[in-house]
């Protein structure tokens, strides 16, 4: 693949759930500014979906970006949803399932005081899991086999890193993701042969979204939070031709050095499968 790999994304079509803020408005813009064709969903109509609609067309012009209300936890929507696109772009070929709820649901003061599982309102719980693990699930399900019939497809999954998956007082958060990678593994081996590749996509660290409480305490475990538009290092790069073939791994936004060619920027954020994950 030559440097250019860019080019094919031009009119590729990419489908980014929860596209309206944070991560996903990040790889959003940076694929419609790559010349991709790019649908976002959000649960509900807001504010932040008309302003991220309002930069892809400053960025690439009318028609560009396409908006749906589309809740992930419900089927018949992602269904909805993926038929919406089919009919409207023509074609759905990149799934990016971003869509996701933090711990801001649990506790206002997570990040200062474990929120213990056993004091979790059951119904709050039941919310990120639904969100993180089913919601990815049920997009999946609905796009999956319009990839297959077409003989091509991306599905790009959106984690966390291994410590938050484990650390003291994310619970159900870090386990949702802990899931959802799982899910990605074996997806990836039952779409062998398809020409459907599924990727695990992640920034590495703390981001500075509003999965965070505001205030003085709007920090990372270490004291620091990494940039939103840290996403898009990888994503142009996960979404092209030049990722074909690459199926069933892991990639870190924060390892993914941008004065190397793709090829070796990619392979410096991809994170090796071990039984014992390094703590990222």
């Amino acid at each position: 693949m030559t440097a250019d790999y860019t080019a094919s994304l031009r009119d590729r079509v990419v489908l980014v759930t929860g596209g309206t803020r944070g991560l996903g408005r990040e790889m959003a813009l940076a694929l419609v500014a790559a010349g991709a064709r790019v649908a976002i969903t959000g649960a509900h109509a807001s504010d932040a979906m008309h302003e991220t609609m309002a930069q892809a067309q400053a960025t690439a012009g009318i028609g560009r970006m396409f908006a749906i209300v589309a809740d992930v936890t419900r089927f018949e929507h992602c269904a909805r949803a993926v038929t919406e696109i089919r009919d409207h772009f023509g074609a759905l070929h990149v799934l990016v399932n971003n869509a996701g709820i933090g711990m801001g649901v649990i506790s206002d003061t997570f990040t200062t005081e474990p929120a213990r599982f056993w004091q979790t309102d059951p119904q709050a719980w039941r919310a990120i899991i639904d969100t993180n693990i089913n919601g990815a699930f049920n997009m999946a399900r609905a796009a999956a086999p319009l990839m297959v019939a077409q003989g091509f497809g991306k599905i790009v999954n959106i984690s966390t890193s291994d410590q938050t998956m484990v650390r003291r007082g994310y619970s159900p958060y870090g386990p949702s993701k802990a899931a959802l990678e799982a899910a990605s593994r074996i997806w990836a081996q039952d779409l062998e042969g398809t020409g459907v590749d599924v990727n695990v996509y992640l920034p590495g660290g703390a981001a500075d979204t509003d999965f965070l409480p505001s205030g003085p305490n709007r920090k990372g475990a270490d004291g620091s939070l990494l940039p939103a538009s840290i996403m898009r290092r990888g994503i142009l790069w996960l979404c092209s031709d030049a990722s074909n073939g690459r199926t069933g791994e892991r990639y870190i936004a924060r390892l993914w050095n941008e004065s190397l060619p793709a090829e070796l920027a990619a392979e410096g954020a991809r994170a090796p499968h071990t039984d014992k994950p390094a703590i990222m």
